[in-house]
């Protein structure tokens, strides 16, 4: 009998199983381009194993998000075809990212644009959507449970949330290959603890600890890995270069032709070759990104708000700073990396509690707690806020000196 399925091999989860109504889905351009596109930016700067993509963290999220449909799907909650729509909302939730992951995304959100917005685009526009509706799926679906707006919360949830296999994944994933040990997730024990309650995700309570100790994992890996000072650096400079030459190259279009040629290297070279004497500083920036010559951070200090500092505030800090070390602002970066505690829930709301449900008895029971009472969780609830200057080595101590001076009573 023929098989209607092959298995990718992969480093996480051994085996990943792909059936084949998702296979032309994979073997697409615009999916293939996410190879291109790396998960961690400019982290492998810092950590040099880091080379993995957004490509191979989607199949791994398709993988998880599919071992908590079987599970629901044999509890009661989700038929077959639940499964193969939820799989496929997993496979495509990061389908619109743009070039360096996150980094591009701070660009576009000044033009109040997400890479959500253009992952529905390429889903309902692309060829994507048509390969979507030739295998009899609703595209329309598929797009909304993508991107946590459809009416079945629960669904929402598995893909995106506190709950995610996004995070489950992507938490294993960037820990095993920046090496970094603090990535614990035990995602089989959470995704067979799963449940459904008032169309609400719900955790057995059993598995309580493996939230936890996920919770724990991901605020750990913020601090070691995704706001290192040295990778946040590398992320600085090629803010700077994008921002500098997006008149030029018109990176932020929200143009899907356009936008799905761009990956890390397309964006890189593109900066490297220009002979535009406009992009002189981009230039010089890729370059300088690319050869490993980093900013210096000469200043850091955890802040208790939880939000960025506005663009004007950040604009007079470095002013500021400016003036009294005598270096041109131009030469001045201060950077603000926000991030709450606790992940959004699909909304992009702040999560605020879990319903988890005790088996006493045969009688299934559901409670649901704040999560400022599960202990670990509360510890490390809030926002994760980083204040730091950047400087290149050679207005080091001035602009040390005169950040130290501005910047020491902030709150």
């Amino acid at each position: 009998m023929k098989k209607n399925y092959l298995d990718i091999i992969d480093p996480i989860h051994d085996f990943i199983r792909v059936y084949d109504y998702e296979l032309p889905i994979i073997e697409s351009s615009i999916f293939q381009r996410l190879r291109r596109i790396r998960q961690l930016s400019g982290a492998h700067l810092t950590y040099p194993s880091a080379q993995h993509t957004r490509f191979e963290h989607s199949l791994g999220v398709m993988h998880i998000a599919s071992q908590a449909g079987f599970v629901l799907n044999e509890k009661g909650y989700l038929n077959s075809d639940d499964v193969q729509v939820l799989r496929l909302s997993a496979l495509l939730h990061d389908i619109g990212h743009g070039p360096f992951s996150h980094l591009f995304e701070e660009i576009i959100q000044e033009k109040k644009i997400s890479h959500e917005d253009y992952g529905k685009k390429i889903i309902l526009q692309s060829d994507i959507g048509d390969i979507l509706s030739k295998t009899g799926f609703d595209k329309k679906l598929v797009a909304k449970i993508a991107f946590g707006e459809s009416k079945f919360q629960y669904l929402n949830e598995i893909v995106s949330g506190v709950l995610s296999a996004d995070m489950m994944d992507y938490l294993l994933r960037d820990g095993y290959f920046t090496g970094a040990e603090h990535a614990k997730v035990d995602h089989k024990r959470i995704t067979q603890s799963f449940d459904i309650h008032k169309k609400k995700l719900a955790l057995e309570r059993s598995a309580l600890y493996s939230f936890e100790s996920m919770m724990h994992s991901r605020y750990q890996m913020f601090k070691a890995v995704y706001f290192h000072k040295t990778v946040r650096a590398a992320e600085v400079m090629l803010l700077e270069a994008l921002r500098l030459s997006d008149d030029e190259f018109g990176f932020s279009n929200f143009n899907l032709d356009e936008f799905v040629n761009l990956t890390d290297e397309y964006v890189l070279s593109s900066l490297i070759s220009s002979k535009s004497s406009k992009l002189k500083r981009a230039r010089e920036f890729a370059i300088d990104y690319q050869n490993r010559k980093l900013l210096k951070c000469v200043y850091e200090r955890i802040l208790t708000s939880p939000n960025n500092l506005k663009n004007n505030r950040v604009n007079e800090i470095r002013d500021e700073i400016s003036k009294k070390s005598k270096v041109s602002e131009t030469e001045i970066f201060v950077d603000s990396s926000v991030t709450p505690s606790i992940p959004l829930a699909p909304s992009k709301n702040e999560s605020k509690s879990i319903v988890l449900v005790t088996n006493e008895n045969g009688k299934s029971k559901a409670q649901e707690m704040p999560i400022s009472e599960i202990p670990v969780v509360s510890a490390i609830s809030g926002f994760m806020n980083i204040l730091r200057v950047y400087t290149h080595q050679k207005n080091r101590k001035k602009v040390e000196i005169a950040a130290k001076s501005i910047l020491g009573e902030l709150k």
